[in-house]
């Protein structure tokens, strides 16, 4: 994880020089934008991830999100004065991944930098041999997972998924009818200690998945609630 590329994207220079001299210490590489149009033009492929402000004058944090989700699902950190959780889900419906309010200790934002790093480096297969050659499927009810490249299939449509959103549907494909609790999914996704305010992170990202994978997001066929109990894969004939 050591000298990933860290897209830091913040008006507030004093802001931008302390938070670019914490990423260095460890050895991240930094590229720094002070609006929302220059951070899309510095994003790349190479861009392993995107600390983003939501309060910057111009081009909105939440704007230039929704401009880097139609390119890249590279994993968003929002920097905001906002604090109530309304804003908090207001970020992570416009494709953010983690959310960090002003004023934030240094300890606590690496935590979240490099938790982010290590569930995309997963993803993106940097970090982790296969042990076979051949491809790896799981397929139920219409829908498949080559889980060598991270690819999802529904009736044969190729779906873009977020990192969390991919994690996510694998788990609860792996377990089938298994009702998973909003903290069985953080605590495994998130590989962090689960709060009752999480809840509504596992939900927003539960309803992102759905809108890309179900004929009807109200009426879901492979996601289904169980009402005070959490969440489960609706496998046919499982």
């Amino acid at each position: 994880m050591q000298n990933s590329k860290i897209l830091l994207v913040e008006d507030d220079a004093d802001i931008r020089e302390g938070v670019r001299i914490l990423l260095e210490s460890e050895n991240y590489q930094v590229t720094e934008a002070d609006n929302g149009s220059r951070g899309l033009e510095l994003l790349t492929e190479d861009t392993d991830l995107v600390i983003l402000d939501i309060m910057m004058p111009g081009m909105s944090g939440l704007r230039t999100c929704e401009e880097i989700r139609k390119r890249s699902n590279v994993p968003v950190l929002f920097l905001t004065a906002k604090s109530q959780e309304s804003d908090k889900l207001i970020g992570l419906m416009a494709g953010g991944d983690d959310y960090l309010p002003k004023p934030f200790s240094y300890a606590e934002l690496l935590g979240r930098v490099k938790a982010l790093l290590r569930r995309y480096q997963v993803y993106r297969g940097k970090t982790e041999k296969q042990e076979e050659e051949t491809e790896k499927y799981l397929e139920l009810s219409g829908i498949r997972i080559n889980e060598e490249f991270n690819e999802v299939y529904v009736n044969g449509e190729e779906k873009e998924l977020s990192n969390i959103e991919y994690q996510m549907l694998l788990l609860m494909m792996k377990h089938p009818r298994k009702i998973f609790s909003a903290q069985n999914l953080y605590e495994s996704i998130w590989n962090e200690p689960y709060f009752y305010t999480c809840n509504s992170t596992v939900m927003v990202h539960i309803r992102k998945l759905r809108v890309k994978i179900e004929k009807d997001p109200q009426k879901p066929e492979y996601i289904k609630t169980e009402w005070g109990k959490g969440y489960k894969f609706d496998a046919y004939g499982a």
